[in-house]
C-alpha cells in the first residue's frame, strides 16, 4: 500500500460522504458513498477481497473524499459525481436501453407521438410500452378515436386525416384551446387506465346510433370498441386498481448483482428491465443507488408507486424520488416483488458464469500481455493504422481498448495534412505527433501501451516522435502481418524483437482483435472519404453552380464532356442564368494541367 494512502486512511472521518478513487494518471476510476467513510474506505485496503475488487485496488494510487451532512446527501452527491466523471468501475448505469413512450406535445395544437426521449418540455408522457409496435398500435387506436393534429408541420390546407374525421383541421379552420384541451384530457384519461369507461361510452353511442337507424355510424363505433379490446387486452392483468407501478427485486452473488424492474401500467405487466453488473459496496446501498440513478439520471418516468423488497430503505427512497415507495408484506404486491426477486436470481444464475468467465478471460489477457512485455498491466491500449490508395486521400485511425474491450467513444480519425504520396512512415509520424500533442495540451489520459500497425519502420517513426519531440516514455509495439494479411507477430523492444506469444493464447487473440478493429476503422474512414470524392466534379468549383444545378446539368447532358460541347443557349434553356452559363462554358473549356479531366455520369 502506498504511503500516501496509508496517511489518508488514518485520518478518515466517521461521517457520511462520498469517496473518489484515482489511478496513476489522476483519472477517477470509482465513486462510492457510505454512512461511515472511515469504515468503508478502509475495508478496500484491509482483509480479503474478491478478484474484481483486488483489481480495482491495484489501480488506486490516490483518493479523495467529500463529507456530507446525511446519507441522503451522500446518495445524491454520488449520483452527480458518477454522471460527471463516468468512472470505468461504476458500470451500473452503462446500459443505454430506452423504452418507447406515448407523448402528447405541449404545442398550441398538440400531437400524439411515439418517442424514446423523455424531456422536461411540458409534454405529457405515458408508458413505457413493451416495444415500439405496442406503442404504435395504441397510437393508431387513439388516432382513430381522437382528432388531434397529425402533421409535423402545419400544411396550407386540410389533408386526408380531416376528411377521415381524425383531425380538426387547425391548418384551415379555427380550433380553440378548449377543444384541444378536451381531447388531451380524453387521451390522458384513456392512457391512465380509463379505457374501460371510454369503451362503455362508445357502447352507449353505438346503441343510440342503432336506434336512430344510423347503422353505418353504429358499425364504426362497434369496430372502434373491438379495436380497443384487441389492443388493450393483449397483456395479462396483474393488478385490479389500475395504478402505475414499478416493482424492484434483486439478487447478488460473488460480487455481482442482478436487478429486475417490472413495469406495471394500467394494471398490466408490460415490460421488465434487467441489469447485471459487478458491485463493490454493501448490496443494500448499491440497490439504493441503482434506483436513484435509474429515475434521476436515466430519465425513466416515475410511476405513482414503487414497490421494493424488505430491507430497502423506503424512507430515503421516498424522500429522494418524492413518490410513494412501499414495502409490501402480504398480498399480490408482495407476490410481484418476490417474482421480481426470483427472476433476478434465475437471471444471475444463468448469466453469472458466462459474464464472469468473459470478464476474467479479457482482463487475464491484458495482464498476461503486460507480463510478456515486462510492463505494468496495460489497462488502456491505443492502436494506429494508416490507409491510402497510392497516396490518394491518406488517412489514419486510432482505436482505444480499455481492459481488453473496445472503447468506441475514444476512437479518433485523422485526415493526413502534410504528407505527400504514399509515405507510411511520415504518415505515422504525423498522426502520433498530432495525437499526443493534444493529449499533453488537454491533460488527457496517456495510454499504458501503444500499438502501431506495421513493422520496425513504423515503430521507429512513432518512437522518434514520442521520445525525441514529445519526451514521452510509453511502451510501443508493432503489429506485423503475414502474406494473407493476418496478425503474424508482435514486435517490442529496442531493437524490436518478436514477442513470444502462443497463437492459441488469449493475449494473442487480444492483439489480433485490436489490429482487426483499427484496420476496419481506418478502411471504413478511407472509403467514406473516397465516396464523398466520387460524387464531386469540375462543376463544383464554378461559382453559381451548387448541388441542384450540378445534378440538373449532369442529368440533362449525361457527362461533363457533353456539357463542354454545349452552347450557352443550351445551358440557359435549363433555367440557369446566362452569366452563369457563360462561366460554366469558360471554366470547362479553359486549358487544363497535365492531370486528367474528371467525368461524372448519372
Amino acid at each position: 500500500m502506498l504511503d500516501k494512502i496509508k496517511e489518508k486512511l488514518a485520518v478518515l472521518p466517521a461521517q457520511p460522504g462520498c469517496y473518489l478513487y484515482k489511478d496513476k494518471n489522476g483519472t477517477i476510476i470509482y465513486v462510492g458513498k457510505s454512512k461511515v467513510l472511515k469504515n468503508r474506505v478502509r475495508s478496500y485496503f484491509t482483509g480479503a477481497n474478491d478478484m474484481k475488487t483486488q483489481r480495482l485496488v491495484q489501480e488506486i494510487v490516490d483518493f479523495e473524499y467529500i463529507v456530507t451532512s446525511s446519507e441522503l446527501e451522500a446518495l445524491i452527491l454520488e449520483m452527480n459525481l458518477i454522471k460527471k466523471y463516468d468512472p470505468k468501475y461504476n458500470v451500473v448505469l452503462k446500459d443505454d436501453k430506452t423504452y418507447p413512450y406515448l407523448k402528447i406535445t405541449s404545442e398550441k395544437h398538440p400531437r400524439l407521438i411515439v418517442t424514446r426521449n423523455v424531456k422536461k418540455d411540458k409534454g405529457k408522457y405515458f408508458g413505457p410500452y413493451p416495444n415500439v409496435i405496442a406503442a404504435r398500435e395504441t397510437k393508431r387506436l387513439l388516432d382513430r378515436l381522437y382528432p388531434l393534429r397529425k402533421c409535423n408541420t402545419m400544411p396550407d390546407r386540410v389533408c386526408l386525416y380531416y376528411h377521415m374525421n381524425q383531425c380538426l383541421g387547425p391548418c384551415e379552420y379555427t380550433v380553440t384551446d378548449q377543444q384541444n384541451q378536451e381531447i388531451v384530457n380524453e387521451i390522458s384519461k384513456f392512457l391512465s387506465g380509463g379505457h374501460k369507461e371510454i369503451k362503455q361510452d362508445l357502447e352507449q353511442k353505438m346503441y343510440q346510433a342503432s336506434e336512430e337507424m344510423d347503422f353505418e355510424r353504429a358499425q364504426e363505433l362497434r369496430d372502434q370498441m373491438q379495436h380497443i379490446d384487441s389492443v388493450m387486452e393483449q397483456q395479462k392483468m396483474t393488478m385490479n386498481d389500475q395504478v402505475n407501478r414499478d416493482v424492484f427485486g434483486y439478487s447478488y452473488n460473488k460480487g455481482w448483482m442482478c436487478i429486475q424492474v417490472f413495469f406495471v401500467r394500467q394494471g398490466k405487466l408490460i415490460e421488465r428491465d434487467v441489469s447485471i453488473f459487478p458491485f463493490f459496496d454493501d448490496p443494500e446501498e448499491t440497490f439504493l443507488s441503482f434506483i436513484g440513478r435509474f429515475y434521476l439520471h436515466q430519465n425513466h418516468i416515475k410511476p405513482k408507486q414503487v414497490l421494493v423488497p424488505v430491507g430497502a430503505d423506503k424512507d430515503m427512497l421516498k424522500e429522494l424520488l418524492e413518490i410513494d415507495v412501499h414495502v409490501p408484506l402480504r398480498g399480490r404486491k408482495k407476490e410481484l416483488v418476490e417474482l421480481a426477486h426470483k427472476n433476478a436470481q434465475i437471471a444471475l444464475e444463468e448469466k453469472f458464469s458466462l459474464v464472469e468467465q468473459n470478464e476474467e478471460r479479457t482482463i487475464k489477457a491484458v495482464e498476461e500481455l503486460g507480463e510478456k512485455l515486462h510492463i505494468e498491466t496495460p489497462h488502456r491500449i491505443e492502436a494506429f493504422d494508416n490507409s491510402n490508395i497510392q497516396g490518394a486521400d491518406p488517412v489514419s485511425a486510432m482505436v482505444v481498448f480499455t481492459d481488453g474491450r473496445p472503447d468506441k467513444k475514444e476512437y479518433r480519425k485523422y485526415k493526413i495534412r502534410d504528407v505527400k504520396g504514399p509515405d507510411d512512415y511520415d504518415t505515422m509520424r504525423e498522426v502520433v505527433r498530432r495525437r499526443y500533442k493534444r493529449v499533453l495540451k488537454e491533460g488527457l489520459p496517456l495510454p499504458d501501451l501503444i500499438l502501431v500497425d506495421g513493422g520496425k519502420g513504423q515503430m521507429s517513426a512513432a518512437q522518434e516522435v514520442l521520445e525525441n519531440e514529445l519526451g514521452l516514455d510509453i511502451p510501443l509495439c508493432g503489429l506485423a502481418k503475414d502474406d494473407k494479411h493476418r496478425t503474424s507477430e508482435l514486435l517490442y523492444g529496442d531493437p524490436p524483437a518478436v514477442v513470444d506469444l502462443e497463437r492459441q493464447s488469449q493475449e494473442f487473440y487480444l492483439i489480433q482483435r485490436i489490429q482487426d478493429e483499427v484496420h476496419r476503422f481506418a478502411i471504413s474512414f478511407h472509403r467514406q472519404l473516397r465516396g464523398k470524392g466520387a460524387i464531386q466534379s469540375e462543376l463544383d468549383s464554378i461559382q453559381g453552380v451548387g448541388e441542384k444545378r450540378r445534378r440538373l446539368l449532369l442529368k440533362h447532358f449525361s457527362s461533363v464532356e457533353n456539357i463542354k460541347q454545349a452552347s450557352i443557349d443550351d445551358i440557359a434553356k435549363l433555367g440557369i442564368p446566362r452569366n452563369t452559363a457563360e462561366d460554366i462554358i469558360h471554366h470547362l473549356n479553359q486549358p487544363k494541367s497535365s492531370e486528367e479531366d474528371n467525368e461524372e455520369e448519372l
